[in-house]
């Protein structure tokens, strides 16, 4: 008989946080939240022209490099089965006419473009890591630790970004990843000072005093309070990095620094120039490379200014 009684308030306690979450868990609430955060995103990504503008010529470029074989076929680069003679006109078999090899140079910029834009995109998450993780730990921490850290930043930042890459592409093997390693460990001073900028603001907020007096260690105030809030600015960033990574790629290449065995549009600037393109006046030769450099490069920081004023507002970026 007495047991009754306190079965119904059992029930009717479980039966609350149900009926206020609609009966689902945690983890499909966090993925509603995150459909919904991803919605709103898009929608006002949508009102900045120029962002999509940009987005529509990246997936461009990036559906043209990833169908590359299927375009131009597997063997366009050859050498040995070049189709046709050196340096050609433009003409209806070669619409951008011939390299001295008498290779299409349309095939070779759609070849080039899955080169530049790995490079690209690989060397720009990598800087971004390292900028990430170094602003993080040198705003949460405080002392002597933090000053280190942030000297070295500094020291970085005043070399120039150009002259440490090429030290390091000359000092080791011709590779397309020394060229990502090049770039992303000499690019990342500026990314890890405004981390640190954004994890200092964070950590003056009222709750992350309330989860260290809750017990909250650095691992956990770190990745579960400060990472998160600082993403959106991380994601920024990178769509602005990718484009500055390209153009160093390409400078790299064109300097000869780069693996001579791959296709990029830098080295086909290069391979230009040691062909007396220039003197020449074989402009089909110089310009479409450079154009698209001009055009990706131009296509992610259209992404990267809309998408900043998404997450930050007060820009005041044009639409």
């Amino acid at each position: 008989m007495t047991a009754e009684p306190t079965a119904e308030p059992t029930a009717q306690a479980s039966a609350e946080p149900l009926t206020k979450t609609g009966g689902k868990s945690p983890r499909a609430l966090k993925a509603a939240r995150m459909r919904q955060s991803l919605a709103r995103f898009w929608r006002e990504y949508r009102s900045h022209r120029s962002g999509l503008w940009g987005l529509g010529a990246l997936l461009l470029i990036a559906l043209i490099a990833l169908a590359a074989p299927v375009l131009v076929g597997a063997d366009s680069e050859s050498v040995t089965d070049a189709p046709g003679m050196a340096l050609e006109d433009p003409s209806g078999e070669f619409p951008l006419g011939t390299d001295q090899f008498g290779r299409s140079v349309l095939a070779l910029l759609v070849w080039g473009a899955r080169v530049s834009l790995t490079v690209g995109l690989l060397a720009a998450f990598l800087c971004v890591a390292i900028g990430t993780l170094v602003g993080i730990v040198a705003g949460h921490y405080k002392g002597w630790f933090a000053t280190v850290l942030m000297r070295i930043t500094d020291w970085f930042l005043v070399m120039p970004t150009l002259v440490l890459a090429i030290a390091l592409a000359t000092v080791m093997d011709r590779s397309m990843w020394t060229v990502i390693l090049a770039i992303g460990v000499t690019t990342w001073p500026t990314t890890a000072r405004l981390v640190r900028a954004q994890t200092l603001a964070v950590e003056s907020r009222p709750y992350i005093e309330r989860a260290r007096a809750l017990g909250g260690g650095h691992g956990h105030i770190m990745l579960r309070h400060v990472l998160p809030n600082v993403m959106p600015l991380v994601l920024a960033q990178t769509t602005l990095v990718i484009s500055s990574a390209i153009l160093t790629e390409s400078t790299l290449a064109f300097l000869g620094l780069s693996d001579p065995t791959v296709t990029s549009w830098g080295g086909m600037l290069q391979d230009a120039r040691e062909a007396g393109a220039v003197s020449a006046g074989h402009w089909w030769y110089l310009a479409p490379p450079g154009l698209a450099i001009a055009a990706v490069a131009l296509s992610f920081t259209l992404c990267g200014r809309a998408v900043e004023s998404v997450l930050n507002p007060r820009l005041g970026v044009a639409r």
